[in-house]
């Protein structure tokens, strides 16, 4: 495989409400918030979507219905917060409902945080499993980079995407890195990524599997 580029960040201003304003909501959620404009919340990039809820609602479950970062229909469920916030495995590019599966004990308001993941890097594991990394990080960050040996589109598996399990890099380094890194994979995971944990800057990753033509 050719060597591969992903980017992540910059991320706009996170807020807690720009998706669904404070409300109780019994089964389908309101998109009202400052993102929302014909009933769908178009985020700034793909990026994963905050739930803080003022009671507890770990009995229910919430699923986020939009598209991810190819535009592609996404599905994610997820455990109600217990008068605390959560958040998406997954980073959503549109959001265009969100229900409850069972009324709210309380207000809950729907918003982005400062996380957000690059597009999945697939290897190639039928080549070498070496693989070189370089992270170049652009302004103000904390990322890591990510791998799983788990894959979704297998379905004897039966694994959701959002149910993938990233492990975070052996390589201390590149686990909530602040600059610019090269690190390495002395294997070939089935997917990697990095993920951005906060600031206002950006990260480009180019993951080169050994054998890889560059031409």
């Amino acid at each position: 495989m050719r060597p591969v580029t992903v980017t992540v960040g910059p991320l706009a201003t996170a807020s807690a409400n720009n998706i669904c304003l404070s409300q109780s909501p019994t089964a389908a959620f309101t998109l009202n918030g400052a993102l929302v404009t014909s009933g769908v919340a178009t985020l700034d990039t793909p990026r994963r979507v905050l739930f803080t809820a003022a009671a507890n609602e770990s009995a229910k479950t919430i699923t986020i219905v939009g598209t991810d970062w190819n535009y592609a229909p996404q599905t994610e469920v997820i455990t109600g917060p217990n008068a605390t916030t959560g958040y998406t495995n997954m980073d959503f590019r549109t959001v265009t409902s969100i229900t409850i599966s069972a009324a709210s004990a309380g207000a809950i308001t729907v918003g982005t945080n400062t996380i957000a993941s690059s597009m999945w890097v697939c290897l190639d594991s039928y080549a070498l499993g070496q693989v070189a990394i370089q992270c170049t990080a652009t302004g103000t960050v904390n990322y890591t980079v990510q791998q799983t040996l788990q894959d979704p589109n297998n379905p004897a598996v039966g694994l959701a995407p959002y149910q993938v399990v990233w492990i975070n890099t052996s390589d201390s380094s590149a686990v909530g890195a602040t600059a610019s890194i090269q690190t390495n994979y002395g294997y070939a995971p089935l997917f990697a990524r990095v993920t951005l944990n906060s600031g206002t800057g950006s990260v480009s990753a180019v993951f080169s599997q050994l054998g890889s033509s560059t031409h």
